[in-house]
């Protein structure tokens, strides 16, 4: 029988990926182990390998490099000699998909069709709450455990709510009758597209999801001269959406100390004297006195989870390492900080920023950080 190849979660919170492209050929014979294509996750560009063998085959329609994919999008398949292999299903790539339902995108479709309850992460209780404050949970942050949406957000939102107006939602009817599928709306809202910029293709001049999505690679059709939005992908979406959570869940202060760095420079000093390499960096050293300070005082390192305070495992504490690389900002994390020594750290850290910098990233460089 033949067997799929899929999409991997990379991450915990990962729902689709960015394909960078196959590094097996249509027809191709595979093994185990073997790196079958690239893909793009929320910190990384990794190398997925085979878990099984096969001649592999590629569709036709398969995707194409930059495409979005969701996490268990079918791109090719395994055979056997003289196996048949289906197409995947339309659908289930995401925004760089070439296939799309037309079912989905009808005239009658409905918002309970593809409302609230579809992609948001919340209890019927939570939905049902949604329901009556008239509050849009793709437009919710959660704060429960893993980015899920409690009561208490969707009554934080329902007061923001209650005297905005929606712009997505108006403008959707605005200049001369113009109108847009629930999903059209949606797509804009999570791209940045502008629907009065948009030329739909449905009936009537109807604003198509298609067409949003066209609009938002750059090959749709523009009613306007104006400026155009740029839209973020991969990394720097995420970036921007971590850096936006942070903001809205946390409250920001910041504390200014001059503290006597002398015995640390001394410590540097007598690590070149003797020749060490590599000789920890300043950040080495800031980070495993920072993994000593989350040992003694672990409210440094506590998170919110629902209505908890969880306080960070003293013998696996992981400090993140912010790196400039030229596809931006990069966190990887080191892992058990405070049960190494700085010479241990300074290799570790030299290899993950080199790691970060060339984009190959691995799994265990993206785990949670407790500190950054």
């Amino acid at each position: 029988m033949a067997v799929q190849i899929t999409i991997p979660r990379l991450g915990w919170s990962m729902e689709e990926g960015i394909f960078a492209g196959w590094r097996k050929a249509d027809g191709d014979i595979v093994s185990r182990g073997d790196v079958l294509f690239e893909l793009e996750g929320e910190k990384a560009l990794q190398e997925i390998e085979a878990v099984d063998e096969g001649t592999l085959r590629i569709p036709a329609d398969g995707p194409e490099v930059g495409a979005v994919l969701k996490v268990g999008a079918v791109i090719g398949w395994l055979t056997t000699a003289g196996e048949v292999w289906p197409a995947p299903a339309g659908g289930e790539q995401g925004s760089g998909s070439k296939a799309e339902s037309a079912a989905s995108e009808s005239e009658g479709e409905s918002e309970g069709q593809s409302g609230a309850g579809e992609g948001a992460s919340g209890s019927p209780a939570v939905r049902r709450l949604a329901r009556q404050l008239k509050v849009d949970l793709l437009r919710v942050v959660g704060t429960g455990r893993g980015g899920r949406i409690t009561e208490d957000d969707v009554r934080a939102a329902a007061g923001t709510q209650a005297n905005a107006v929606d712009v997505s939602e108006a403008v959707a009817t605005a200049d001369h009758g113009q109108k847009s599928t629930p999903r059209a709306r949606r797509a804009a809202r999570k791209h940045g597209v502008d629907l009065t910029t948009v030329r739909g293709t449905g009936s009537g001049g109807r604003i198509r999801e298609k067409d949003v999505l066209a609009a938002a690679t750059g090959s749709g059709q523009r009613t306007g001269g104006g400026a155009r939005s740029g839209v973020l992908k991969g990394r720097r979406a995420v970036i921007a959406r971590r850096m936006r959570e942070s903001r809205d869940r946390t409250v920001p202060v910041t504390i200014f100390r001059t503290v006597n760095a002398e015995n640390l420079a001394g410590l540097r000093k007598q690590f070149k004297a003797a020749g060490t390499s590599p000789v920890p960096a300043w950040h080495d050293l800031i980070a495993k006195l920072t993994a000593v300070c989350l040992v003694r005082h672990p409210l440094l390192g506590a998170r919110w989870a629902d209505d908890d305070v969880v306080l960070p495992d003293a013998e696996s504490i992981c400090i993140g390492l912010a790196v400039d690389t030229p596809e931006g900002l990069v966190v990887p994390a080191l892992p058990r900080v405070g049960q190494k020594s700085v010479l241990e750290l300074a290799r570790d850290s030299q290899a993950a920023i080199q790691r970060a910098r060339e984009g190959r990233l691995v799994a265990a460089d993206t785990a949670p950080a407790v500190f950054t």
